[in-house]
């Protein structure tokens, strides 16, 4: 007989689905928005253009993860 499947029922704000969210609007929301703000900056090389890309892609993942959170703590109530 297979093992069954587990279930969550989480008390508070699920936590998985605010990672899982946060990864995917960061990258359908963040990739474009570090691509224009990335135009009129001059890049050289390619480390140059890495360094950009994780300080701008940092700010904007730290601002879409607590936008989620806080959207899904308010969901709860």
């Amino acid at each position: 007989m297979p093992e069954p499947v587990e279930t969550s029922s989480p008390d508070g704000v699920d936590f998985g689905w605010v990672m899982q969210v946060t990864f995917v609007a960061t990258i359908a929301v963040g990739a474009p928005i570090v691509a224009l703000l990335s135009v009129p900056v001059d890049l050289p090389s390619w480390g140059a253009r890495v360094e950009f890309a994780i300080r701008v892609g940092a700010v904007i993942w730290i601002i879409t993860a607590l936008s989620v959170f806080l959207y899904a703590k308010r969901q709860q109530k």
